[in-house]
């Protein structure tokens, strides 16, 4: 058996993209992880204390509070989107002249900023003035997100929902577009009804496109920042402080920089282990799939 030697120049290609996400991710990562185990009275001022922030951030009630907020908030939404998102894009013609419009409307709220969704909802969830909050109102409903902790959450709820379920029809319809048309002929020729259809030929061949789509909302919604700030403000009282916003609280408005890195490191850690944890959960179900 001849031995062929190998070729690592390859390697070389792939170099520019390790240093720049070893200067955009990993050098500051570090830099954080620095500032977790030290105590900064100033620039020029520091002390070591170990896992000591880590160890008050853990015991922090307001910590705790914020993170049974971020699980509930995550969860609803991922119920919400996913399903909403599925039967999205079974409706959504697939061989028709206004499949690309239906397409270019759908990603509209996509292309909008964050903090411009928050403040279209903050105008439009309003009990005086906004259409929404005026309509409910209108039905006899007593409606204030500014001051009912349910109705602010549902507003949030609601302007999440709003915002991203786009971003799940459309891969749930580029992951349909991509089944063979002889299993929907298949399906049909057994009587099948639609929700079987959906349970045993477009559910298994959506199965990649659909991790992706809880990865990246898990990811996002647990990073939520601009939105609630803008809308509610976190309030009424701490009904809608999540983990971002007390971290920027923390950081920036107390400039407890130290606290602050600790807090950082174990919120990266919870967004991960989620991810892991879910990814890991897909992987052991297929491999148990016969």
């Amino acid at each position: 058996m001849s031995y062929k030697p190998q070729n690592n120049r390859a390697w070389l290609g792939v170099l520019p993209v390790l240093l720049i996400v070893a200067f955009s991710a990993v050098v500051p990562l570090m830099t954080v992880i620095n500032y977790s185990v030290q105590d900064i009275l100033d620039f020029n001022t520091r002390f070591f204390v170990g896992f000591e922030w880590y160890v008050q951030t853990l015991n922090d009630e307001r910590f705790i509070e914020a993170f049974g907020r971020q699980l509930a908030f995550s969860f609803t939404v991922l119920a919400l989107e996913i399903p909403l998102g599925i039967a999205v894009a079974r409706g959504i013609p697939k061989n028709s002249r206004l499949t690309p419009l239906i397409l270019i409307v759908l990603a509209l709220p996509l292309l909008i900023p964050w903090n411009v969704v928050g403040t279209i909802w903050q105008i439009f969830a309003r009990s005086d003035i906004g259409l929404l909050g005026v309509a409910i109102n209108a039905m006899g409903i007593s409606y204030n997100y500014t001051s009912e902790p349910l109705h602010a959450w549902l507003t949030l709820v609601a302007m999440d929902v709003w915002h991203w379920t786009s971003l799940v029809a459309l891969l749930a319809f580029a992951g349909l577009t991509a089944i063979p048309q002889p299993y929907y002929q298949a399906a049909e020729l057994d009587g099948a009804s639609s929700w079987q259809v959906l349970r045993y030929v477009e559910l298994p061949r959506l199965r990649g496109v659909l991790i992706i789509a809880v990865l990246l909302r898990l990811m996002d919604s647990f990073m939520i920042y601009t939105e609630p700030f803008v809308l509610t403000g976190g309030g009424p009282g701490n009904t809608t402080t999540f983990l971002s916003q007390y971290l920027a609280t923390m950081a920036v408005g107390q400039f407890d920089l130290g606290p602050a890195a600790a807090f950082s490191v174990i919120y990266f850690l919870f967004i991960l282990l989620f991810c892991w944890l879910f990814y890991q959960s897909v992987v052991k179900r297929d491999e148990e799939t016969p």
